[in-house]
């Protein structure tokens, strides 16, 4: 049901109802033009303000990174037609030629450092959210208008893949730009596709095309995002043909819209939404016998948690909840993309041999146990916390599944009042979530910012570190996913599904190429052959 497109030649800068103002939609209404009905909410005009979905998504129409990334998240030539390692701490980028910014101007290596600068050193916590990709930058030099060259303070090997998420911004003779101006006073300028041309903060964008642009004329003579934040809005809107696309589709309305004459495009997304065990505590809450007497934490033992792993089925989440818009998860992003392993797959439901398991690890009658989740956050989300208690109960696992918002959700969990719940994660590459979910808690090493079961394996470390230290490409991928295999075999976590981006769109539109990091944007639309 999903389908993978070919990347486009504007290809996408890394990531992303209120009514619109008539003031800014005037006049955007011919045949060239894109309407778009989408969830995500612009909040700034300032590219290097916060590392968010939404911001990167809209803003990539107007700003451009020096590396992409693809379909399969590997790195690609943007505003850098080229680049090399010199040395282990020394990387040196050629820019691409005849690139100029909306004004006119020429786009040069000054312009690169002043936006490397103005994360690293200008910008602070919280509006420095790209800074964790500069961290390891040294210093950035121009040494010709065509070449930039960036020393690290140690090996850094995947720079390139660090810059796919940094905005290239003009240079500016007075300072770094404050965040406040931009949002205030200025148009921003950037090389991109399209132009700016107005906005409401989190209600409409609109945006017109740059004839000038180098990878060659955009599709849209012009594109306004409004913002409609229900689903059922944004459906409605499609329905009644008042936006030509509209992101986020949820499955149940994919076959009425289909029914009307609409287009439905989809891919699994580059994300995970899996099951966390409290592995850290000898002792954790809302666990007990089945007749109520708090217990030891089971969820220690690796067998306990094996049992759970072959007792869910994710197969039944992906095709009965999720009306068969997922993937059944066997690890933390879709099979394909960089990093994954084609080993990991899903196994139909084993109750027997789960309940064998639990025996030998003490609890041949099961226990009790609260499992806790969001609801409304991401497809699937509560519904899932309910199949998995049906499940868990075939082997004496007692569930109680807790559904409360998104915010007293993370706040409970953070406060470890679960021992085991619902998460998800997503990032510009596996590694991340490899990182932040499954590694041992250390600040220096930048590692297990999700871990709140205080999971850690020392063994996975070193191989996540190894291969965190080679060079993109095959070798680096397939150590990954060597370090994937041998950290799911420890079952810290149980993968339910990658859920897929469905975005619906009309006739105006011919194809629209839905990406695994949830861009929005005019550069995937292709409008329809006459």
């Amino acid at each position: 049901m999903a389908s993978m497109h070919q990347f486009r030649s504007f290809t996408l800068a890394a990531a992303l109802g209120t009514a619109a103002s008539a003031a800014l939609l005037a006049g955007i209404a011919h045949a060239e033009d894109l309407r778009v009905g989408t969830q995500m909410k612009l909040m700034t005009l300032d590219p290097h303000y916060a590392d968010l979905n939404e911001n990167n998504s809209l803003l990539s129409h107007i700003y451009e990174r020096l590396v992409n990334q693809d379909e399969q998240l590997n790195p690609q030539p943007g505003l850098a037609a080229s680049w090399k390692r010199v040395s282990e701490t020394t990387w040196e980028f050629k820019l691409r030629e005849g690139v100029t910014f909306h004004d006119g101007s020429a786009f040069t290596a000054e312009d690169v450092v002043y936006s490397i600068e103005r994360i690293r050193d200008f910008l602070k916590p919280p509006s420095g959210g790209f800074q964790s990709y500069t961290q390891a930058i040294k210093a950035v030099t121009a040494p010709d208008p065509m070449t930039v060259v960036i020393e690290t303070s140690e090996s850094a090997p995947t720079l390139p893949l660090s810059l796919t998420s940094i905005f290239i911004m003009k240079d500016r003779a007075d300072g770094f730009a404050k965040t406040e101006a931009l949002n205030a006073d200025s148009t921003p300028v950037g090389t991109g596709p399209y132009k700016f041309n107005g906005w409401q903060s989190g209600e409409v964008l609109t945006l017109t095309r740059n004839d000038a642009y180098w990878g060659g004329t955009p599709a849209w003579d012009n594109v306004v995002f409004r913002v409609i934040e229900s689903p059922a809005a944004r459906v409605a809107a499609l329905t009644t043909g008042d936006v030509d696309v509209a992101d986020y589709i949820p499955a149940r309305d994919v076959a009425g819209l289909q029914q009307k004459g609409k287009k439905v495009e989809s891919t699994a997304a580059a994300r995970s939404n899996f099951l966390q065990f409290d592995i850290g505590r000898e002792n954790a809450p809302s666990v007990t016998d089945l007749a109520g007497k708090a217990i030891a934490n089971p969820f220690r033992d690796k067998r306990v948690r094996q049992a759970l792993t072959m007792a869910t089925d994710r197969p039944f989440i992906a095709d009965r909840i999720l009306l068969g818009y997922g993937t059944a998860a066997a690890q933390l992003f879709p099979a394909g993309l960089a990093g994954t392993s084609e080993k990991l797959t899903v196994s139909p439901p084993d109750y027997e041999q789960a309940k064998a398991l639990l025996a030998e690890a003490g609890y041949p009658d099961g226990f009790r146990v609260v499992l806790a989740g969001p609801g409304g956050r991401y497809p699937g989300d509560s519904e899932s916390l309910q199949s998995v208690a049906q499940n868990w109960a075939r082997i004496g696992v007692k569930v109680q599944p807790i559904v409360a918002p998104f915010s007293v959700f993370a706040t409970k969990r953070s406060k470890g009042e679960y021992p085991v719940w619902y998460g998800g994660c997503s990032g510009e590459a596996v590694t991340f979530c490899l990182g932040a979910l499954l590694g041992t808690a250390n600040d220096d090493a930048g590692t297990g910012s999700l871990n709140y079961g205080k999971y850690s394996n020392p063994a996975f470390d070193q191989l996540l570190a190894e291969a965190m230290d080679m060079d993109d490409g095959l070798e680096r991928n397939a150590a990954i996913a060597q370090a994937t295999e041998a950290v799911l075999a420890d079952y810290p976590v149980i993968p339910l599904y990658h859920f897929h981006l469905i975005v619906g769109h009309g006739d105006k539109v011919g194809d629209y190429a839905v990406h695994p990091r949830g861009w929005t944007t005019a550069m995937q639309a292709s409008p329809a052959t006459k």
